[in-house]
């Protein structure tokens, strides 16, 4: 019988208020406590703060406080990825995130999907579909990534946008729902 954090990994549908998983989840929040409220000045604590929250993130990750996650650990990074200000990144799968990608201020990355069925929404069920963002990507500030989205590399994510479909390599996309504009050279 697999435990909820196996359900939760192998993206089926878990009970998030399992005691292991509630565990993580409060280690990871005393984490973005401590990045959260580090004196701005103190920038060799936020990164080792940084690595013990995210440590599937390349060191030379760069996150602007505040930001929040889940557990952090389900996040991964290449080099160079910048998180400005208040990014929020729902882990509950794995976000993976492609070298020297950046984030504009308020962006939300979701994994997290819920029943739309209300009986067994109730019962707080929940699991995550994988989210992709590949190299060299810019998502402007206010934006949202829905579960499951794949977006490619090169690719520019306008300001204010919900990504709820796949985005290819190489395209200016914007609005909500996020749609390609054009081609980038």
């Amino acid at each position: 019988m697999k435990t909820e954090k196996e359900k939760m990994l192998a993206g089926e549908y878990f009970n998030p208020l399992d005691k292991e998983l509630s565990k993580e989840r409060l280690a990871a929040r005393k984490l973005l406590h401590e990045l959260n409220h580090n004196p701005p000045e103190n920038l060799q604590q936020q990164k080792e703060i940084t690595r013990k929250l995210l440590p599937n993130a390349h060191k030379a990750t760069f996150i602007q406080p505040p930001f929040y996650c889940d557990y952090g650990y389900n996040i991964r990074t290449g080099k160079g990825v910048f998180f400005n200000f208040n990014c929020t990144l729902l882990d509950l799968a794995v976000i993976e995130i492609g070298e020297q990608t950046m984030f504009g201020p308020n962006v939300q990355i979701y994994t997290a999907v819920h029943p739309t069925n209300a009986e067994k929404r109730a019962t707080h069920i929940e699991k995550g579909k994988p989210i992709h963002i590949g190299k060299n990507v810019w998502i402007g500030g206010n934006v949202t990534i829905c579960p499951g989205v794949k977006i490619g590399d090169k690719s520019v994510i306008g300001a204010g946008s919900v990504v709820t479909k796949n985005i290819p390599a190489n395209v200016m996309a914007a609005g909500n729902p996020c749609k390609v504009i054009k081609e980038l050279g």
